[in-house]
């Protein structure tokens, strides 16, 4: 759970720190007081996308820290698999943005990847905004909540992996169908391009073997000339006084001559004769190199032919030899396919058969599963809207895919599209969702769709920003119920308008901005009973904070303190 926030530089809030507690956690204060800043600055912890824009005014950089405590060994394995260390059973999450557009993430105060923070976020918390809702408004995403709640990612890849198998051997059929005048001008076009890759005779090695013989050629006359000064002045001694062989060679006999009384100029003559027969045989070798520095001239004419035609290949067919004759295999087996067309054509839908079959049993398989859980989340559902004093039928509206004949058609998400139906009235019939259901009702059955959820999501921490958007009164009060509820599974963070939300929290947060000179700040307070009084009696009276608001609001306190609830 989310156990500390603190923030310094982000938009209006100069620098605030937020200890927050188990149970049900309520943010209030004024419109524009800045209480959606303490959402985007969480985002931003977490490594949502955010922009330097958030950096409050004439700062170089904006900090935002979070520590959570983790409870759930599963949660702590999946981190650990992340390479996201638990210490001592908590997590600790730093980032900080530059006003040049830099971020850095640290994960216990090491430098992370903002990848990995995303994803250890995923684990730790939940963030359910009027995005939500809209989520609610598109059929598309339906089908997503419904595997998601069912657990049912194992046999939808097995879906897919039936369907990609279908699509690609009708894909490969399709390309084997084309036209015979298409299919001949393609085999002429193979014929000569492995023709032409087979002739060359190409071996792995061979243009850098051949780039070493030009350049060795292309410089014989150096290399002579070198082997043979070389010679010269180790040995011959042509043109100068003495060779390296002539002075070492008295430098021998000298050393020798005192041998006989001193062992260690004996050893020094052992190694002197060694270096000088050493020096003997390389001489000759520079010798043999100068005497043999001869070649047909016309070779270096076939070796740039023969560099010519690899670069003219590289050129058609890929970037060095072993590209070029993966290409001769790949025609050579493209070939055969269009020579061999009609028997391999004939393998191919045998197999497509096969694969159709199995195609069908994963569909079968994957649409029972979705209606089965269907029912089940429908009925769950049906459950927390009615404690949520709605009076509407929720379904999962489950539809397969068919053509104009009837027949079952499949698509990489299965053989059935899934729609969330409700009727609003008794004996109405069911109609989508997006075309009846007010901004309030989209509130309250997302909240009870999170509640159902809440059951199979580890994630310890939800926030719901704003969720009483569009409610009041006696729904109003049903929401806050089920959020305090709710908060007995997970620890719930809320921002609300609503005193008959806040009046249930565990912990309740105010959030004020105040304007010093030309400068705007905004702080975060947790309340203590009394203060909470006041905030409730500002939100049921506004402006104006009478003796009888203030009497409703500890009214509406004692009621949540003392559990009246009508969940």
């Amino acid at each position: 759970m989310l156990r500390e926030l603190h923030i310094k530089n982000v938009a209006v809030i100069d620098e605030a720190s937020v200890e927050f507690g188990k149970g049900f956690n309520v943010l209030t204060g004024e419109t524009g007081a800045g209480k959606s800043i303490l959402i985007d600055s969480i985002n931003m912890a977490l490594g949502a996308r955010s922009s330097r824009d958030l950096i409050r005014g004439g700062e170089e950089k904006a900090i935002v820290d979070t520590v959570f405590e983790i409870e759930d060994e599963a949660t702590r394995a999946e981190l650990e698999e992340l390479g996201v260390e638990v210490e001592d059973g908590f997590v600790y999450i730093n980032r900080t943005m530059t006003a040049d557009g830099r971020s850095v993430c640290r994960i216990n105060g090491r430098p992370t990847p903002l990848s990995t923070v995303r994803d250890a976020g995923r684990l730790l918390l939940n963030i359910h905004g009027q995005h939500d809702n809209h989520a609610l408004l598109n059929p598309k995403l339906h089908l997503d909540f419904v595997d998601s709640y069912g657990g049912l990612t194992e046999t939808k890849e097995r879906y897919r992996a039936a369907y990609k198998a279908v699509r690609d051997i009708e894909r490969e059929l399709d390309e084997l169908a084309r036209g015979e005048a298409e299919k001949a001008q393609r085999a002429d076009m193979l014929k000569f391009q492995i023709e032409e890759i087979d002739a060359a005779k190409l071996k792995a090695g061979e243009e850098e073997e051949l780039e070493r013989r030009r350049s060795y050629l292309g410089n014989i006359g150096k290399i002579a000339g070198a082997a043979s000064e070389a010679y010269e002045k180790l040995y011959s001694g042509e043109g100068i006084q003495q060779s390296a062989y002539d002075l070492i060679s008295a430098a021998l006999r000298s050393v020798g001559e005192a041998a006989e009384f001193d062992p260690d100029m004996e050893k020094r003559r052992g190694e002197l004769s060694n270096i000088l027969a050493e020096l003997e045989e390389s001489a000759h070798d520079l010798k043999n190199t100068a005497d043999n520095a001869d070649f047909d001239p016309n070779e270096i004419n076939l070796i740039e032919e023969r560099i010519n035609l690899i670069y003219g290949l590289k050129r058609k067919y890929g970037s060095g030899i072993g590209e070029i004759l993966e290409y001769g295999e790949r025609a050579h087996a493209e070939l055969e396919k269009i020579e061999n067309s009609d028997e391999y054509m004939a393998r191919l839908s045998g197999e497509l058969v096969a694969k159709k079959e199995e195609l069908r049993a994963a569909a079968a398989e994957l649409s029972k599963r979705r209606g089965e859980v269907g029912e089940e989340l429908s009925g769950r559902v049906n459950e927390q809207l009615r404690e949520l004093d709605m009076n509407v039928v929720f379904e999962v509206g489950i539809q397969p895919k068919t053509n104009a004949d009837g027949e079952a058609v499949y698509d990489a998400q299965g053989a059935e599209d899934i729609e969330f139906m409700i009727s609003a009235n008794p004996n109405e019939p069911m109609k989508p969702l997006a075309k009846i259901a007010s901004g309030g009702e989209m509130s309250r059955i997302m909240l009870a769709l999170k509640s159902v959820f809440a059951d199979s999501d580890r994630v310890e921490t939800l926030i719901f920003d704003e969720i009483d958007a569009g409610i009041s009164g006696r729904a109003a009060q049903r929401v806050a119920e089920k959020l305090k509820s709710l908060s007995e599974k997970r620890q719930t963070l809320c921002i609300t308008h609503l005193a008959q939300i806040a009046s249930m929290a565990d912990s309740h947060y105010l959030i004020e901005k105040n304007v010093d000179g030309e400068r705007a700040s905004t702080k975060v307070t947790p309340l203590g009973e009394n203060e909470r009084v006041r905030e409730l009696a500002r939100i049921i009276g506004g402006v104006k904070v009478t003796d009888l608001t203030l009497k409703s609001a500890r009214e509406m306190l004692n009621m949540a303190h003392c559990g009246e609830h009508l969940i």
